[in-house]
């Protein structure tokens, strides 16, 4: 007989597969991060589908008091769900918002090295840089955040990831850049800063190298890091969304 993981992370899988709505799976796997990273690796295991790359999640630091974690954690993103800038996004009652990030592109040099990443050498692995906008949001008929265990163990609840137009990554300080996220169609705008990003987007692409590279996960190609969101979990309506990060460009998603 399966035991209930394994049950738990077959329902989930046929869920994100056919873009289906579940119901809630147990509490003892989104209540403690530790038990949600075991279902999500093991989820990710059944799926065997190119991984385009990574995202950082749970990244903003008063989230992390809040739910009295020390640290964000990461998924692994599936190319089906990275689309180009503008495409659209269709979206349910599951879906929790939309985001803002920094991602980068990561040579695939990076899983040749053995030195730990840190800033002083993180430079050398990246090619090129964009902002990126995700949906975020359920396979599960639930609402709400009450843990990051609910976001981990549910793929990162990453649905759909919008890539701006990238450049050669340059040294910028990310410290303090202005970001905003607009829907003109329902008047709604949000500002933030790169700066609410795990101290800033750089120091959370360092934490998602060095928690790859701890899993032992080798890619063997280059693959894009999307470090988190600038502006929270904006609320997210039909229309189109434009988001904008000074000195980096904008990208856009037509929600429907």
């Amino acid at each position: 007989m399966k035991t209930l993981i394994e049950k738990t992370s077959d329902s989930l899988v046929k869920a994100f597969l056919k873009n289906k709505i579940i119901a809630p799976i147990p509490f003892k796997f989104t209540k403690k991060l530790k038990e949600a990273q075991k279902l999500r690796k093991l989820c990710e295991s059944k799926i065997k589908l190119p991984i385009v790359g990574f995202k950082a999640a749970g990244t903003g630091i008063p989230l992390i008091k809040r739910f009295k974690e020390k640290e964000p954690f990461y998924a692994s993103v599936y190319k089906r769900n990275f689309l180009n800038n503008g495409k659209s996004v269709k979206i349910n009652r599951a879906t929790l918002g939309i985001e803002l990030e920094v991602c980068y592109k990561i040579k695939k040099s990076f899983f040749s090295s053995k030195r730990l990443i840190n800033i002083k050498n993180i430079s050398k692995f990246i090619s090129h840089m964009a902002p990126c906008i995700e949906v975020v949001g359920y396979r599960q008929r639930k609402k709400g955040i009450t843990s990051f265990g609910d976001l981990c163990s549910d793929f990162g609840a990453n649905v759909k990831f919008l890539c701006g137009s990238s450049k050669k990554y340059k040294k910028l300080n990310f410290n303090n850049l202005k970001t905003s996220i607009t829907n003109k169609k329902i008047n709604q705008r949000v500002n933030g800063n790169t700066n609410t990003v795990y101290i800033n987007p750089l120091n959370s692409l360092k934490f998602v190298l060095n928690k790859v590279r701890k899993d032992k996960i080798n890619l063997n190609k280059d693959f894009w890091v999307f470090t988190g969101s600038t502006v929270g979990v904006v609320p997210i309506k039909k229309g189109l969304y434009v988001g904008k990060i000074d000195k980096l460009g904008s990208v856009k998603a037509l929600i429907k």
